[in-house]
């Protein structure tokens, strides 16, 4: 058994316990990023950067957990970053040389939806990069992320993972719907038919860029509600512990706001 098959895709919540649940971590994201920006109460003390990066199967919510993610917060206090192929100019330079302009200075959130972690993921199963780059990548990651958390960033990584039956339940809903259709490409389909390969590359990346200064957090994501749910505490929790490490004080609860 692989790793990704540890995990319980039948996890899930009811749509009254989600919508609770989901209300009161947004609100909580909303007082902490506040407190991070130095707003809250006026001291404009910074708190650290605040990176969120993306990855998962296609049609694994990513979007919708995004949405969710920004929903309570102020356009001007988040950025939201969408990771597409390298361009050609890109290419000439290090592969991890284009995320930089991308990330968060202090008190700032940036959400990458996808990331340098394409290297070893689509560059390494489609073969845009040779065996010897996508190995070397693993380390040259690592080394990468632990420059950004010594400076004091928190760098949350979610992997949203669903099962093969619920990708294609979703992907046929996507296709009878004009409204999402748009979203489902040859490219989804094509993947799809590749996913053992995927599952290794995934199952090695999981493996080995996991660590103790920026952890990866699989999220069970076959029901959305548990998902999204499951994002939004995740980065509570990560943001608040950075806060603290930071010494800047915040509340332990809502509660004490009101």
């Amino acid at each position: 058994m692989g790793l990704l098959d540890g995990y319980d895709l039948s996890v899930n919540l009811s749509s009254e316990v989600g919508a609770r649940r989901l209300a009161a971590a947004q609100r909580r994201l909303l007082y902490l990023r506040l407190v991070d920006g130095g707003i809250f109460d006026g001291s404009g003390i910074l708190g650290p950067p605040l990176c969120v990066v993306f990855e998962g199967w296609d049609a694994s919510g990513k979007g919708g957990a995004i949405t969710r993610l920004v929903a309570p917060i102020d356009p001007r206090h988040v950025r939201v970053i969408s990771i597409a192929a390298p361009t050609f100019d890109e290419k000439r330079h290090h592969f991890l040389s284009r995320f930089w302009p991308h990330l968060p200075g202090w008190g700032g959130m940036t959400i990458l939806d996808r990331s340098w972690y394409g290297r070893v993921l689509v560059e390494r199963v489609e073969g845009f990069a040779t065996e010897e780059q996508w190995r070397r990548a693993y380390d040259e990651i690592k080394g990468f992320e632990r420059t950004l958390t010594d400076e004091g960033m928190v760098l949350v990584k979610i992997w949203m993972h669903i099962s093969s039956d619920e990708q294609l339940k979703r992907f046929k809903s996507r296709g009878k719907d004009p409204l999402k259709r748009w979203k489902l490409t040859p490219d989804d389909w094509r993947n799809r038919e590749q996913r053992p390969a995927y599952e290794l590359a995934v199952t090695e990346m999981l493996e080995r860029t996991d660590a103790s200064n920026a952890p990866w957090t699989v999220v069970e994501a076959d029901n959305k509600i548990y998902a999204r749910v499951k994002v939004l505490e995740t980065v509570n929790a990560a943001l608040e512990r950075g806060l603290v490490e930071a010494g800047i004080a915040i509340t332990e609860s809502d509660e004490k706001l009101e």
